[in-house]
């Protein structure tokens, strides 16, 4: 049953993944694609909150799976992240795609240390 809702809960990120592109995109004024860094950055936290709630109880362990795994792998998208570096590189502009991909990461990995964070303060 948790192998069906993990993929129904993922279905459901990749959908919120969609509409939450779909509204930076309307809103970026740059050409960089915002919209990636912001579903990165947003699932990185929200891993991070849910990662340090499921340390501090193990019987969390189902709904980290489904959340986790499910939601948040729906609704992350590293994958277009390198898709986007690789375009900009290829439209002559490596600076940006440097920028794009090495910004990523470090806003990823700052906004799951800041789940993390918030996770253990609130338990």
């Amino acid at each position: 049953m948790i192998v069906v809702l993990t993929a129904v809960v993922g279905g459901l990120g990749a959908a919120t993944r969609f509409l939450v592109d779909m509204l930076v995109a309307r809103w970026n004024p740059w050409t960089v694609p915002l919209g990636t860094v912001v579903i990165n950055a947003t699932a990185s936290c929200a891993l991070g909150v849910l990662t340090g709630f499921a340390l501090a109880d193990p019987a969390l362990a189902d709904v980290r799976t489904m959340i986790g795994t499910g939601f948040l792998g729906g609704y992350s998208t590293f994958s277009t992240a390198s898709v986007e570096g690789a375009r900009l590189i290829r439209a002559g502009r490596p600076w940006a795609a440097a920028a794009h991909a090495g910004g990523m990461a470090a806003i990823s990995v700052v906004a799951a240390l800041l789940g993390v964070l918030v996770a253990a303060g609130l338990s």
